[in-house]
């Protein structure tokens, strides 16, 4: 389980007294304690890892995103802080599908569904992450589908 690595990452970074990447770690638990007391509530709780994998999804978003906003405003050093966080996070994501293995996916489930046109993009992107969500960052994966249906 990936929650476990992380927890065992904690650990490791305390014993080598990696300052930087023990912050990150408790940065990751944090977030993956908030969506637990969030999931207290709900009709229905997910996997651990599809929890798990989506906080880390989220936050690699988050980061990609601070780093083209830090570096825009000439703000060098925030953004490699951000970019060690980054490398953090990425590192206990599955490896993700390359473009091609994307491409490949989304126009087999294209076939699957009939789908022809912009108007079954929802059918496609539903069934692509139901399968591949864990593996694919959607927001890249939603342009190629409109691409693949246009």
């Amino acid at each position: 389980m990936i929650r476990d690595a992380i927890k065992s990452a904690q650990v490791t970074a305390m014993k080598a007294g990696d300052k930087d990447r023990l912050a990150a770690v408790r940065l990751i638990l944090a977030k993956l304690k908030d969506r637990d007391i969030e999931l207290r509530v709900a009709s229905s709780v997910p996997d651990d890892d599809v929890v798990v994998v989506d906080v880390l999804q989220k936050m690699a978003k988050q980061r990609r995103e601070s780093i083209e906003m830090f570096k825009s405003g000439g703000r060098d050093e925030l953004a490699a802080k951000e970019l060690a966080e980054l490398d953090v996070i990425e590192s206990f994501l599955p490896t993700q599908m390359s473009e091609d293995e994307t491409r490949a996916a989304i126009e087999r489930i294209k076939a699957e569904v009939g789908a022809s046109s912009v108007k079954d993009m929802g059918k496609v992107m539903a069934v692509l992450k139901e399968r591949h969500g864990s593996v694919i960052d959607m927001s890249k994966a939603s342009g190629l589908v409109k691409a693949a249906l246009a």
